[in-house]
């Protein structure tokens, strides 16, 4: 039946209407039902080992476009609309973004399952049905304040599957519902799942904000992703979470696996799971604890289980490796338990070193040492941040596990990140080198032919300024700002964390204002946006955004600065969002303190998009700097090795840098008469507070070197044919972070797909 056959069909079953005849939300719902049915008409793959990615979140983002690239059908679609007198941008705007993840970590694995279905190979995701996400993010008085986020409508892209799983917990069980969402690959012609798990009676919205009972787990489970961990009802719910997601996963797998007319004695010969970050750890025990239920030896169980998962592990930063009280783990799931110890014990007597114990001397769960040890892979994610797992973090697991190692520079989806939110630049690069870039990522380098060539160079400027055009509108038409399209577009959009160095940006923006005000007028207009979200529970972070909006009102309402330069920071930062902002970037800020930034996935979006990043020589950034060059990015800032040395040393003073005249005079601004008479008080005065005394992730140390390049990059920009050959250079480079590079290595060096 031809598609536009089939959408007849459609509306008129539904609706009792022609296509024609049909507003845009019934039109959106057609193509959706007509979209979801033809991705789950593909066929799964068949035969040899089958992967199960285990991840906390998915940012998966709005679904039609990317699944109508993927069926191949999107310009067929577009013309049919077209025919209707349709926008099908329109009608994209209908669809409500998936709230299934929060950051770099949630979109990574989107990327990922994108990728193994578009490469043909046979792997699944396996998350939690989020009916909230983390949350709606709102600006009220200069400060963010947070909403649920609900997405789910009657008809979306879940599909129920009829699994239904029982998970124990200390206290009753709750049953655990699979629906499916399906992930066409590109170009392969077959569709893989993304397995998300609910509660059988989610909770409706009854309450006020996004404070709910946390101890109402059969209903409350799955309301939102990362609960606020303050408390210990939020850090016992998230520990919930992990194992109703685990334990209804381990059980599909099992069930996938005799369905598949398997033995148990062959799991690992037929399932490998992708541990991503230490979310799903529990898996390790759970996977054992089935097993040996069902007859299995637990020396046999235990070599299974260890043969089938690999871990991949995405940060150094503490707070992400997480530890888990065996008390918590008593409460949740005291069948565990015993598991647990016995894995520890074995450890211990293995190797004395309480360095690599599972259970430390404070009766704590180390969750990536359960990973590290009963796994057969640990990989990082650049190849700086495995270096530094390796030699510095993970040492004394590297010299016990050499062979377990290994690095997997992240990788973004072009489908998504070049094809769908830049159409003008994939219609250029098309032109210039043709189509089989889609394919193989790496012919973009053919691009660097063109590097001399005038009209080439002016056409990208000219794609680059309608992309800011459309950003301009955009954020018009959803916050009311007005920002000059015509200025220098510089962007930093990442999840808001200290070590992330927001208020180092922002401290540029107080030294331009300074500057500006001093009549020391800069040499063209420069408007610097954000995008991000603080947890709730994340004091200071929610400081630093109000520092953002103070600056914004500070700027905006002064004539004398306005015109030079401008702020802005977007509402509620999604994916949605990021399809706008990443095209129109000029300048593209990744400034974390080095050696934090495991990798980084922003950074390879917007050098495909033509944006020349400044960073510090962090995660991804040194491998996108040894490809560009450094003629074609900014770096900046103390090395890794000497940060790490700062920490190990505990000789980095905050107020050594304070001293420093010109950094004085930036951050005692937060508490000046006239930000102070647009903001809230307490909450400059604890920033200042802390960047002063403390500064944990050490903005002062770099802020000079920062400005300084920033104003070097800046000045670059006036010179718009080099720059333009910066910016292809960049693209052309970009093709090594494809997600199907990743992947295809995943697969070569530790899934063994066919």
């Amino acid at each position: 039946m031809q598609l536009n056959e089939r959408l007849f069909q459609l509306t008129q079953e539904r609706y009792g209407l022609s296509p024609d005849q049909c507003g845009d939300q019934e039109l959106y719902e057609a193509l959706l039902l007509l979209t979801r049915d033809m991705a789950l008409a593909r066929p799964a793959p068949e035969g040899g080992r089958k992967l199960y990615y285990f991840s906390a979140e998915f940012l998966v983002g709005k679904l039609l476009s990317n699944n109508l690239l993927a069926l191949g059908i999107y310009d067929q679609v577009k013309a049919m609309l077209a025919d209707l007198g349709r926008d099908i941008s329109t009608i994209e705007s209908l669809e409500p973004e998936p709230s299934l993840g929060n950051g770099g970590l949630g979109r990574l694995a989107a990327c990922f399952l994108d990728s193994i279905a578009a490469l043909g190979l046979n792997g699944d995701g396996v998350g939690l049905n989020y009916h909230y996400g983390l949350f709606r993010q709102q600006f009220k008085n200069h400060k963010q304040t947070e909403h649920p986020d609900p997405w789910l409508e009657k008809d979306s892209w879940l599909v129920p599957t009829g699994r239904t799983f029982t998970v124990p917990f200390g206290k009753g069980e709750v049953k655990a519902v699979c629906y499916d969402l399906p992930v066409p690959g590109a170009g392969s012609g077959i569709a893989n799942r993304l397995h998300l798990f609910d509660v059988e009676e989610p909770a409706a919205q009854p309450w006020v904000g996004i404070d709910f009972d946390k101890g109402d787990i059969a209903h409350n489970l799955t309301s939102f992703l990362y609960p606020d961990d303050s408390d210990e009802a939020g850090r016992l719910l998230r520990v919930y979470q992990q194992y109703f997601m685990v334990s209804a996963g381990a059980q599909l797998i099992l069930q996938e696996l005799e369905e598949r007319g398997y033995a148990l004695d062959t799991l690992s010969d037929h399932v490998v799971i992708q541990i991503n970050d230490t979310h799903p750890s529990m898996v390790i025990p759970e996977l054992i604890r089935l097993l040996t239920d069902r007859g299995m030896s637990v020396n046999q169980a235990i070599s299974q289980v260890s043969r089938t998962c690999a871990y991949t592990n995405h940060t150094i930063l503490a707070e992400a490796l997480e530890k888990w009280p065996i008390a918590y783990l008593e409460t949740v799931a005291p069948q565990l338990v015993p598991i647990i110890r016995e894995l520890d014990r074995r450890v211990k007597e293995a190797y004395p070193d309480p360095k690599v114990a599972i259970i430390d001397e404070q009766d704590r769960v180390h969750m990536a040492h359960m990973d590290i040890h009963y796994g057969f892979s640990v990989n990082g994610v650049a190849a700086l941040h495995t270096e530094i797992l390796k030699n510095s973090e993970l040492k004394a697991f590297y010299d016990l596990y050499p062979g377990k190692f290994n690095n997997k520079t992240n990788g973004v989806t072009f489908r998504r990140w070049l094809e769908g939110c830049n159409p003008e630049l994939t219609a250029l690069i098309d032109k210039c080198i043709g189509k089989d870039w889609r394919q193989d990522t790496r012919k973009l380098e053919g691009l660097m032919a063109f590097t001399e060539d005038e009209k080439v160079l002016e056409e990208l400027l000219a794609i680059k300024q309608t992309k800011k055009d459309q950003l301009c509108r955009a954020i018009w038409h959803r916050q009311g700002i007005e920002l000059d399209p015509k200025s220098v577009f510089d962007i930093q959009i990442k999840r808001l964390h200290e070590y992330k160095r927001q208020q180092m940006n922002a401290l540029y923006l107080i030294y331009k204002y300074l500057e500006i005000k001093a009549g020391h007028l800069p040499e063209r207009p420069v408007t610097v946006i954000f995008g991000a979200k603080a947890a709730p529970a994340y004091v200071m972070a929610k400081h630093i955004i109000h520092l953002i909006l103070c600056l914004r009102q500070l700027i905006e309402q002064d004539p004398q600065v306005r015109p030079w330069l401008r702020v802005a920071m977007v509402e509620n930062y999604n994916v949605t969002w990021a399809e706008t902002l990443i095209p129109a970037c000029d300048i593209s800020e990744q400034i974390s303190l080095a050696s934090k930034e495991a990798s980084g996935t922003g950074n390879m979006k917007l050098m495909a998009n033509g944006a020349v990043t400044l960073g510090t020589m962090d995660g991804a950034n040194v491998e996108i700097a040894q490809l560009v060059g450094e003629e074609n990015i900014y770096t900046f800032g103390t090395s890794s090795e000497q940060v790490m040395d700062l920490y190990a040393q505990g000789s980095y003073r905050s107020l050594d840098c304070y001293h420093r005249p010109q950094v004085e005079r930036l951050v005692d601004f937060l508490v000046s008469p006239e930000l102070l008479a647009v903001g809230d008080p307490a909450s400059l005065a604890t920033l200042w507070k802390d960047m002063k005394n403390k500064d944990w992730f050490m903005a002062l140390l770099d802020v000079e070197d920062y400005i300084a390049a920033k104003e070097r990059c800046i000045h670059d920009y006036g010179d718009r044919t080099a720059w333009a050959k910066k910016m292809l250079v960049n693209i052309a480079k970009s093709g090594y972070f494809s997600s199907d590079r990743t992947i295809a290595q995943y697969n070569q060096d530790i899934w063994h797909l066919k």
